[in-house]
């Protein structure tokens, strides 16, 4: 490898550790809640279900999922993603649930950063989603597209609308005309499952339904609630970034909206940090619920500390259910009214 290779994937690398511990040690919260503060269950005192038979698996995409969790992509591009990456897959696997990789595009262009991001020597069955913003793939051919999923043999992709993120970043990617299209010709050209996501500032009923349109096959809303990209870039010293480390729709409200919008599979994410805020997503019409920073600093440590946490979820889960009278997913659905 010569020099200037050499220095470039070591930036890179930076660059990605650097988010990480940002993530890991600074306070990248939205300041707003989620919206789920204002939904609340509709309590049955008299449940006549046994807890113990509690159906919660559901179908995501022809998936059976043991559970309706979704842990969202998150990294890759770094020895400490590398093991993150695998250890959120061991628990995946284990629980039975789907999950995510974070951007690609670093493996894309450096090769050598592949292996940060790849799951299946760990992982043989988990439903694994491969991952490029919504800049980059104007940016690249069918071919390499393609590539991104093959990679790390995915089951899906997964295309970011970041916009905040990159508006903010002095080095972000602001030319997005054809962004739309291009998602269309993805999934005309690929055929395989499309997921499109936010990345923390929700996507609103009228960006869903023109998604629907496109052709995809799932949106993650990703609302307000949860990690601010925004705020995450202000720490890395991005000037413009204060004044939106709160913007966004809150995850609720997206969520509220696109299940009006359309009828495609949703994954509720932003801001859920417990199985209560999953059942009452799924109340609303989510499919699954999806989170990242709970299970990161457990995806540093070990697959056991994340499956710790993804058992908490599904303890909490299954207890709302129980509450409502809800002996599956789909008795758990409309159980809900605005506070």
């Amino acid at each position: 490898m010569d020099s200037e290779k050499s220095k470039i994937l070591s930036e890179i690398e930076k660059r990605k550790l650097q988010q990480l511990s940002i993530c890991l040690n600074k306070d990248v919260q939205y300041s707003k809640p989620t919206g789920f503060e204002h939904i609340e269950l509709q309590y049955n005192a008299l449940p006549e279900v046994d807890y113990d038979a509690i159906d919660a698996s559901t179908k995501f995409l022809g998936r059976r999922f043991k559970m309706p969790l979704f842990i969202t992509g998150m990294t890759g591009g770094c020895r400490l993603a590398r093991k993150i990456n695998e250890n959120l897959a061991i628990a995946a696997e284990t629980m039975g649930i789907g999950m995510g990789v974070g951007s690609q595009r670093a493996a894309l262009e450096y090769p050598e950063l592949a292996d940060t991001y790849s799951v299946r020597h760990v992982a043989q069955n988990v439903f694994v989603f491969s991952n490029l913003g919504a800049a980059q793939i104007l940016q690249y051919d069918m071919g390499q597209i393609r590539k991104a999923v093959d990679m790390i043999k995915a089951d899906g992709l997964a295309i970011h609308l970041n916009a905040v993120q990159e508006a903010v970043q002095p080095e972000g990617d602001k030319m997005w005309n054809g962004v739309e299209r291009k998602i269309a010709a993805i999934k005309k050209e690929l055929k395989i499952p499309i997921l499109v996501k936010e990345v923390g500032c929700g996507i609103s009923g009228k960006v869903a339904a023109r998604l629907e349109k496109a052709g995809v096959d799932a949106i993650d809303v990703s609302g307000a609630g949860g990690t601010s990209w925004a705020k995450a870039e202000f720490y890395r010293g991005a000037k413009y970034a204060e004044a939106y480390v709160d913007f966004g729709i809150p995850t609720a409200n997206a969520l509220e909206e696109c299940a009006k919008a359309t009828k495609l599979p949703l994954i509720a994410a932003g801001g859920v940090r417990n199985g209560l805020q999953v059942a009452k997503a799924i109340a609303m019409g989510a499919t699954l619920g999806g989170f990242a920073l709970p299970v990161l600093k457990p995806a540093t440590e070990s697959p056991q500390a994340v499956i710790q946490t993804l058992e908490r979820f599904t303890e909490e889960l299954k207890i709302a259910m129980f509450l409502v009278g809800a002996q599956n997913l789909s008795q758990l659905k409309g159980k809900f009214k605005r506070a």
